[in-house]
């Protein structure tokens, strides 16, 4: 719970601090991302309203390592200038060291897991022309195909756009 109050501080917050923004009309932004999953991000447009993001993100608490690509649209925001709606699907392949991994399932292995699932996004983001950044906050559901379970991450980022 105190996730989801985090989050809805932070979209809040994103959307209070508009105030003369310009349009979004970056190509790619590389930055972090922060949230129970830390680590890199790389967004590039493919199209004015259509990004490729990938993401190289860490799980300190099971020990492992996740790559994410993601197919993302783009949507204008309660019409302000520089804030977008994103939302997309895509597909992970991630490395854990199973004795962290299964812990949370009350199970004990000792092999390392090899997981790939699928991934779905939801996102606000807000493009700071003038220095040039963007910062956002989003929500990843995904399913991890070898235990079958659901799960949800989220996340604050800020990456650096050209």
């Amino acid at each position: 719970m105190r996730t989801i109050t985090k989050l809805t501080f932070a979209l809040a917050f994103v959307l209070f601090a508009v105030i003369g923004a310009q349009a979004q009309s970056y190509s790619t932004g590389i930055g972090l991302r922060g949230g129970a999953a830390s680590g890199l991000t790389v967004k590039h447009f493919i199209k004015s309203d259509a990004a490729i993001e990938g993401i190289l993100s860490t799980s300190f608490k099971y020990r492992g390592t996740v790559l994410t690509v993601l197919y993302e649209k783009h949507a204008p925001a309660f019409n302000a200038a520089g804030l977008q709606w994103y939302y997309g699907i895509g597909g992970h392949i991630g490395f854990w060291e199973g004795r962290h991994y299964y812990d949370r399932h009350h199970k004990h292995y000792h092999d390392d897991v090899v997981g790939v699932g699928i991934d779905g996004v939801l996102g606000l983001e807000y493009y700071i022309r003038d220095i040039p950044f963007t910062i956002g906050a989003d929500i990843k559901p995904y399913i991890n195909i070898p235990s079958g379970g659901g799960f949800w991450d989220t996340a604050l980022h800020v990456r650096y756009v050209f």
